[in-house]
């Protein structure tokens, strides 16, 4: 595919609370067994990508350990490959990533130096599928400057945390509008975009020399009557992880046989770093029913509607339901969990009661194991 990507993975968002305390949202981990950026890298792998810059900022080291083989994606490569571009303090620059649009205009070396003709640009926080070579087709079709990728939400869902568009009916976006308070529409930006790369270091450029930094504020919304920017509508799943309780409810989506089977059984296949652990191991009183349940994991309790990642330990007569529980915890002798998220290495003790009744609960217990 004759188009470079970029996948801005620098973010925080405060909506993810106690989650991304130590790691960006870009790495969380997801469906059991994936990290979030895995689902951007795959569809770009997929699309034959053959050249993608991750811009990580944030809360970086989780991220940059989980990239730190570009062979998993298929990037291991002599031309192109993968490239993670944290911020560097230079003799011109001594700043951070001030916004979307300054983070690839400090790497704007990069794109000056690639020769691909288009590039694609996308959040490391969504969950999807997409072909982007069906995107490059329809951009070069409607002979677009920027190519939006949008998708319907369902009626009466909160989309304010979204940026939204408003289409006429040849698909071009007349009206953008970022996180509105009140929406006058139900179609969204899922924060794809594709553009000519010639064009974009124009626009960064301008960007940068009147002080703006935002991709979304300073280049979308004030270039939308200006320039041809048009939306291409995404038809199957689409999730943005950037709250607890997107995350929570994006997780429990993987309980869904559709879902599942969509990501984990249809091609094209999603790609993630491989661990070596063993296959989860059932002791005896152990009861497992509609969940999901990671390599390394021992269970020896009862869990119902859960999503279990790799290398929990379950301890006897435990009960867990609606729960996710992430990566390396330790749960006592009869605790109980319901509606919850167990942050990652976590031991929670013996014979305690954790329940989210009103809102999804995030559980950080960093007790002694040996005092169990």
């Amino acid at each position: 595919m004759k188009a470079l990507g970029i996948i801005l993975a620098g973010g925080n968002s405060y909506r993810m609370g106690e989650l991304t305390k130590k790691r960006a949202i870009a790495a969380m981990p997801v469906g059991g067994g994936y990290r979030c950026i895995d689902f951007t890298l795959s569809n770009m792998s997929n699309s034959h990508i053959t050249k993608v810059a991750v811009l990580a900022q944030y809360n970086a080291r989780s991220l940059n350990e989980h990239l730190n083989s570009s062979k998993w994606w298929d990037f291991g490569r002599k031309q192109g490959g993968l490239y993670v571009f944290n911020p560097t303090i230079t003799m011109d620059n001594g700043f951070w990533y001030r916004g979307t649009a300054d983070a690839m205009y400090q790497n704007l070396d990069f794109l000056k130096s690639s020769h691909e003709p288009y590039v694609v640009i996308a959040g490391g926080d969504c969950i999807y599928k997409i072909d982007f070579n069906k995107v490059l087709e329809y951009h070069i079709q409607k002979n677009a400057d920027i190519t939006v990728v949008v998708k319907d939400m369902p009626v009466g869902e909160d989309v304010s945390r979204f940026g939204v568009v408003k289409m006429n009916e040849n698909a071009r976006i007349y009206e953008f509008e970022e996180k509105p308070m009140v929406a006058t529409s139900n179609t969204i930006s899922t924060g794809i975009y594709m553009m000519r790369r010639r064009q974009l270091i124009a626009m960064l450029e301008q960007c940068a020399k009147e002080e703006r930094h935002d991709f979304v504020n300073d280049i979308l919304i004030r270039y939308k009557n200006l320039k041809n920017i048009y939306g291409y509508k995404m038809d199957s799943y689409w999730s943005n992880i950037a709250s607890i309780e997107a995350y929570y409810n994006a997780n429990m989506d993987f309980l869904n046989p559709d879902i599942r089977n969509f990501f984990f059984n249809e091609e094209p296949n999603i790609y993630s770093r491989v661990d070596d652990y063993p296959p989860a191991k059932y002791n005896k009183g152990s009861l497992v029913s509609n969940s999901l349940i990671s390599s390394g994991c021992i269970i020896n309790g009862k869990v119902e509607n859960s999503i279990l990642f790799k290398k929990v330990f379950v301890g006897s007569n435990c009960v867990i339901r609606n729960s996710i529980i992430l990566n390396g915890v330790y749960i006592g002798d009869n605790a109980h969990i319901d509606n919850c998220i167990v942050e990652s290495r976590g031991t929670l003790k013996s014979n305690t009661f954790y329940s989210g009744e009103d809102e999804i609960k995030v559980i950080c217990e960093q007790n002694e194991r040996y005092l169990l």
